[in-house]
């Protein structure tokens, strides 16, 4: 008996798709092309903001439908919310007040139609990052954003790895926490913070309740600590090289690194 065919492909971007968003391998390219080519819905879960995601896509003509911030916000290619899953009040407040704890300020992410994130008077993120923001930021206090209830997450992006160490400990159990290496930004490391019980898996059953797609064939490609829920979820696991330990014990099958374009190989495995 043949296998089942997948129902949708969901794919991770950094490390995954691809290993720094201003180049992708050709083959990479053209598998993403066939998919849709042969009728295989595709879906992007990332924990990259909606500009940053749907930027470099569209850079390397690729176009999809994205979940983003880790399973905040689910956006159709024009535009559409089909997710969206703001951080509750009361905990995002717990949140703000740890990291000021600490003498801290984080960038809030926010779903608005005119900015996607609310920077403060002295944000403690990279200045870099801080500029790279300021075309779809907003000045103000993040405390008012988090009290509207539209805050979907915070960020701290290539800081120094005590900054971010105390941060991440202050935060403890208030929401879930990554702390990555940053690829933008060398010798420097990256904390996001999420709300409990949100994972990019909440933004793939959103999206096959929108389509009508069955969520027990889903085929997903993930490499870090925050592709677990996705990955637990997946009917189909492709991990690339090198990945994350919690990431490579789930896989099905392990496919060349985001480097050498391994991302292709997921024709092989739709069953």
């Amino acid at each position: 008996m043949s296998p089942t065919p997948v129902s949708l492909v969901v794919t991770d971007l950094d490390g995954t798709l691809w290993h720094t968003d201003d180049h992708v391998p050709a083959p990479v390219l053209a598998a993403f092309v066939e998919l849709q080519q042969r009728g295989v819905p595709l879906l992007v879960a990332t924990g990259r903001r909606l500009g940053s995601t749907r930027g470099p896509l569209a850079a390397h003509g690729l176009r999809a439908p994205m979940v983003v911030l880790n399973g905040a916000l689910g956006v159709l290619p024009d535009g559409g919310r089909f997710h969206r899953a703001t951080y509750p009040v009361d905990e995002a407040t717990l949140v703000l007040d740890a990291f000021e704890s600490v003498g801290l300020e984080p960038v809030v992410y926010v779903d608005h139609p005119t900015f996607e994130v609310v920077l403060g008077p002295s944000p403690s993120t990279n200045p870099a990052h801080a500029a790279a923001l300021a075309p779809t930021a907003r000045r103000g206090e993040p405390r008012d954003a988090v009290l509207s209830g539209s805050a979907l997450g915070f960020s701290l992006i290539g800081v120094e790895h005590p900054v971010a160490v105390a941060a991440e400990a202050a935060i403890g159990d208030l929401g879930i926490t990554h702390l990555d290496r940053s690829l933008d930004h060398p010798g420097m490391v990256s904390l996001t913070v999420a709300p409990r019980h949100r994972s990019k898996w909440d933004g793939v059953v959103a999206y096959c309740d929108l389509e009508g797609l069955d969520a027990t064939r889903v085929l997903a490609l993930g490499d870090g600590p925050n592709d677990v829920e996705l990955l637990d979820g997946a009917a189909v696991r492709l991990v690339p090289e090198g990945s994350h330990p919690a990431a490579l014990e789930r896989a099905d099958h392990i496919v060349g690194s985001a480097r050498v374009g391994g991302w292709a190989q997921v024709l092989d495995h739709l069953g």
